[in-house]
């Protein structure tokens, strides 16, 4: 069996392909108050701008590319039973032939009914006020807003827990409940923490910080896993 290497990423891993984070801007994102376009309140006040806001994420998303560091870890599929659980609700590590992708917060490419939580549609068009789904409530992008539960926390918990080797790429580990997954890694277990600029790692036992960006960070966690 291959040892078990299981990945925690964040904006910074996708903000090489050209994907920004509301962190780069003070709270900003493309402009934007994040309460605004990306919490259930801003939604009930003004769905169309919410809407508006997620056609223009989808949009850029799609016109993005995978960089070196998703196809990096899709390589290592090669080595290791590799399990990435993602902040990011872009589809970038799909794409780069990543086979097992958690996504704690959504993903942009897919939407659901306002009523239905799980029932979960793709669409490749923009969402218009008056799509509804078949059980009439009006399409929403599928993500999970600030205010809201992450229903993929407790899997990805467990998923840490089984880590023979744990790896957080491009994340500030400020956002809760995700940052908290490094607690769920074994402090036997090998951590690598990669970033341009690396969040503190103060007493997390048997860490080795990559202080680079993600593309180059990979390609060195690479070399350090396969030499």
């Amino acid at each position: 069996m291959k040892p078990v290497l299981v990945v925690l990423t964040g904006a910074g891993i996708s903000a090489e392909s050209g994907l920004r984070t509301f962190r780069d801007s003070d709270g900003l994102w493309e402009g934007y108050d994040i309460y605004e376009v990306a919490s259930p309140i801003g939604w009930n006040k003004n769905p169309q701008l919410v809407l508006d806001f997620y056609n223009m994420r989808r949009r850029d998303v799609c016109n993005a590319q995978p960089n070196a560091a998703h196809f990096g870890l899709a390589q290592l599929e090669e080595v290791f039973d590799v399990r990435i659980i993602t902040q990011n609700i872009d589809d970038l590590h799909e794409r780069a032939g990543s086979t097992n992708v958690l996504h704690l917060h959504g993903e942009i490419c897919k939407m659901r009914s306002i009523h239905d939580e799980d029932t979960i549609y793709p669409y490749t068009d923009d969402i218009r006020l008056g799509d509804l789904a078949p059980d009439g409530g009006q399409y929403r992008p599928h993500i999970v807003w600030f205010g809201e539960a992450v229903p993929m926390i407790e899997r990805a918990a467990a998923e840490v827990a089984k880590a023979d080797m744990f790896v957080v790429i491009g994340t500030s580990l400020n956002v809760y409940p995700a940052a908290g997954l490094v607690d769920f890694a074994g402090d036997h277990v090998p951590k690598f923490v990669i970033d341009k600029k690396a969040p503190e790692v103060h007493g997390l036992p048997n860490v080795q910080v990559i202080e680079k960006p993600a593309t180059e960070g990979v390609q060195e966690l690479i070399t350090l896993l396969t030499q």
